[in-house]
């Protein structure tokens, strides 16, 4: 009895010469065995990597996680696409990028941004409480 996963064709690689891990995995090879097997994991993996994707994104103007939700989602869709691939790249690029330029900043400026940033968020849940309070007192009296 031959091995299905023997006939499978190579992994792809990117334009760079690069295979993605997850391809060179035996999971992927019995995942990717049969055409119709491919077919429903390509489906299932590109249906769940574009709502964590379409979460992470509508989380950048919503109360979230965005920035963990949205590496997570072009990480599920990097399994199966490689232009996900590709911008999960350089969204790791603008990561230690940016990583790097707060390391680099002045201690002092650091921590009078945390403080800003903290005096900023304490200041809109202050809004949020007395504009609740307010409207219990007036709309529910």
């Amino acid at each position: 009895m031959s091995d299905p996963a023997g006939s499978q064709e190579p992994p792809r690689e990117m334009p760079d010469g690069h295979v993605h891990r997850f391809q060179r995995t035996e999971l992927y090879r019995r995942l990717h065995a049969h055409p119709v097997l491919a077919v429903v994991t390509k489906a299932v993996v590109t249906v769940v990597g574009a709502a964590v994707l379409g979460i992470g994104i509508i989380m950048l103007v919503t109360p979230g996680p965005a920035f963990v939700l949205i590496p997570v989602g072009l990480a599920i869709l990097a399994m199966e696409w490689a232009w996900a691939r590709r911008l999960l790249v350089h969204a790791r690029q603008a990561a230690e990028r940016a990583r790097d330029r707060a390391m680099a900043m002045d201690p002092a400026a650091r921590r009078r941004r945390l403080v800003l940033a903290g005096l900023g968020l304490l200041c809109v849940v202050a809004a949020g409480v007395t504009l609740a309070l307010w409207f219990h007192a007036t709309v529910m009296s």
